[in-house]
């Protein structure tokens, strides 16, 4: 999972290109996390056969994300707390703290799971670039790592 240190330029020029023709957020689709993990769309468009859509999703202490996979790509900000990153072996494939930048290839092939081992709410400012009419992501089973 490369970090991104250019991720709030890209976040802003992508916006300038996509958000005068966001639409009303709706209904949101959300990998089974948790207990009060929550997702929120802020802005949604669709350009071409692609939806943009910027979502802040918080994971308060001790929760986690769900294994799970999305259909199109994630780049994504740590707005507050740490997230605890891991890929389908059960090794770590990161730690992001408040103002790291992280992208998340799209597919089955890159099942991983989020937690938030802080004492404070993790919240994250996460734009999908998924095609269109996919949900946010895509549950997957644990593929036998001792934690969840």
């Amino acid at each position: 999972m490369p970090h991104l240190s250019r991720l709030g330029a890209f976040s802003a020029a992508l916006a300038a290109l996509v958000l005068p023709a966001v639409l009303p957020a709706g209904a949101a689709h959300a990998t089974p996390g948790g207990p009060g993990v929550t997702g929120r769309v802020l802005a949604r468009t669709t350009v071409g056969d692609r939806d943009y859509v910027l979502r802040e999703v918080t994971i308060p202490p001790g929760q986690a994300t769900g294994w799970h996979y999305h259909d199109g790509t994630l780049y994504g900000r740590v707005k507050q707390g740490t997230l605890s990153h891991f890929d389908s072996t059960c090794a770590s494939d990161g730690v992001y703290p408040a103002g790291s930048g992280l992208k998340e290839p799209p597919g089955a092939d890159y099942v991983h799971f989020g937690q938030n081992r802080g004492t404070t709410d993790l919240v994250l400012e996460v734009l999908y670039v998924l095609p269109h009419g996919a949900p946010f992501s895509q549950d997957a089973p644990n593929p036998g790592c001792p934690f969840e």
